[in-house]
């Protein structure tokens, strides 16, 4: 039996309600469920003058059959209809709802891997929910205390990241040598037994220009970064670094001996990526009890009914999702 993964489109005035129609033409081998508006997606459909069918989906149910064309939705109502391009703060409650009836549907069973589309985080901070993404709102659903890890994983790459999305100005202060070392252990864990790779090798950048210069320009490294991966080396893990960010990526990847780069803070490493692969990275959190993948671009709100969005990275997670949950 193919397993049933479920897929919340995000932001309602953004195009992820697009991706999702355009996902009905060509869908994955397995079972599909998308948790959104209905009427949402069959507007969106006559936007882009696509053909749509929706199959209602009843948890407990057997999953409904599904032709080319067609679309299996849970429904979930919107609190206000989406303009595209407009986002509403009355609507961010949907967004979330949506997330986490997925991630519960995970947690009972009935689904295999959660796949989330793009988010708008400022109009879900704007309705009054404290939100800094995916990554830390899915912990708080599923109650874990250990920091989630995101990976992702393009371009012939996999990178991890200490730090997500934080000010910048904040990002010194949240490097701490207990936050390193509960990430390494998240990350080396997934690496070596969810997607098997055995003695995971791990590249770890440093926080300052040139990895600090002996100190010169941090102390970060000296201080926090190197003592913790010295004290985990001992304990037998495979960790370069601290490494300067503007070479690391030379010579590091899948013909090198690597099988990670963690990245002390979001604009360290995916600049890279999303150079190299836009629309084929997909966003992974680890050190959950679910399994979740994501797209690794925004709302595109100017995209949005448009028809010029490209599914490519939506693909490529729904795909992600897949043979992991398969594995």
């Amino acid at each position: 039996m193919s397993p049933v993964l479920a897929l919340t489109p995000g932001e309602p005035a953004g195009i992820g309600p697009d991706l999702a129609v355009m996902l009905a033409r060509q869908l994955p081998d397995c079972g599909l469920v998308v948790i959104a508006d209905p009427e949402l997606l069959l507007e969106r459909a006559r936007q882009l003058g696509l053909q749509l069918g929706v199959q209602e989906y009843h948890p407990g149910r057997e999953l409904p059959h599904t032709e080319p064309g067609q679309l299996c939705v849970w429904p979930l109502q919107l609190a206000r209809p989406a303009r595209c391009g407009e986002t509403d703060p009355a609507n961010a409650h949907y967004v979330l709802a949506a997330v986490q009836r997925a991630c519960q549907g995970c947690l009972q069973g009935h689904f295999a891997a959660l796949v989330t589309g793009p988010v708008e985080k400022a109009v879900i901070c704007a309705a009054g929910v404290p939100f800094t993404g995916h990554t830390e709102y899915l912990a708080g659903l599923c109650g874990v205390t250990a920091p989630p890890v995101m990976l992702m994983c393009g371009g012939g790459f996999r990178v991890a990241f200490v730090t997500t999305h934080l000010p910048l100005a904040e990002v010194p202060m949240a490097i701490t040598a207990q936050r390193l070392e509960a990430t390494l252990r998240v990350l080396v864990r997934e690496l070596e037994q969810r997607l098997g790779i055995p003695q995971a090798r791990i590249r770890v950048l440093g926080l300052n220009p040139h990895a600090g210069e002996q100190g010169w320009l941090g102390r970060e490294e000296q201080e926090i970064i190197i003592p913790v991966l010295e004290r985990l080396r001992a304990e037998g893990m495979r960790l370069q670094g601290p490494v300067a960010a503007d070479t690391a990526f030379m010579n590091a990847g899948p013909v090198a001996a690597l099988d990670a780069v963690l990245a002390m803070y979001h604009d360290q490493a995916l600049p890279v990526l999303k150079t190299l692969a836009f629309d084929e990275t997909v966003n992974i959190t680890l050190g959950l009890p679910i399994l979740r993948t994501s797209v690794d671009h925004g709302v595109a709100l100017p995209l949005a009914g448009s028809g010029q969005a490209r599914p490519g990275s939506l693909q490529a997670a729904l795909r992600w999702a897949l043979a992991h949950a398969r594995h």
